[in-house]
């Protein structure tokens, strides 16, 4: 009896080591995309959003210039500004990320806009977000659908600050 609970235990830990490390994504190149996230939306919305941490370890500074998911027609880079007094989303060309540094998308913040929905993001699904860096170029994270109005997960700050946010 005592076996079968420490080996129900121990798998029990590999797989949540597997679920955390899962949703991490190493180029090779020094970046790593990881705690990717989109909220739900309800059905008939025409777009959402994808937010997740980018971190830099490579001697030389990068920039995100694309993305795509299955999920959307379109998924652009965006920000949000100040304008007037107003907050308004705006569309970004790019998302740079120093080198030996991080940069975190998240909502208020960069972010991917998912523009097009083919159906509505529901909670507990996953799918395919490529970002396309000008050096490392493509490379693919899972991103986990939360709730509509989640937050950003814990843990989610990434090690080197808000460097290269604008």
């Amino acid at each position: 009896m005592r076996e079968g609970f420490f080996g129900a235990l121990t798998a029990l830990a590999i797989g949540g080591a597997i679920a955390v490390f899962a949703s991490v994504a190493d180029a090779g190149d020094g970046i790593a995309l990881a705690r990717a996230w989109a909220r739900a939306t309800p059905a008939g919305a025409p777009a959402g959003a994808a937010f997740l941490s980018i971190e830099n370890t490579g001697a030389e500074a990068d920039a995100v210039v694309a993305a795509s998911a299955p999920v959307a027609g379109v998924a652009e880079l965006h920000t949000h500004a100040m304008d007037g007094g107003v907050m308004k989303m705006r569309k970004v060309e790019r998302i740079e990320v120093p080198a030996h540094g991080a940069v975190e998308l998240k909502p208020g913040g960069l972010h991917v806009m998912l523009i097009g929905l083919a159906e509505p993001l529901v909670p507990g699904r996953t799918f395919p977000l490529t970002l396309t860096f000008e050096k490392a170029g493509a490379v693919e994270v899972p991103v986990t659908v939360r709730e509509i109005g989640a937050r950003a997960p814990e843990g989610s700050a990434p090690a080197h600050g808000h460097a290269g946010m604008k």
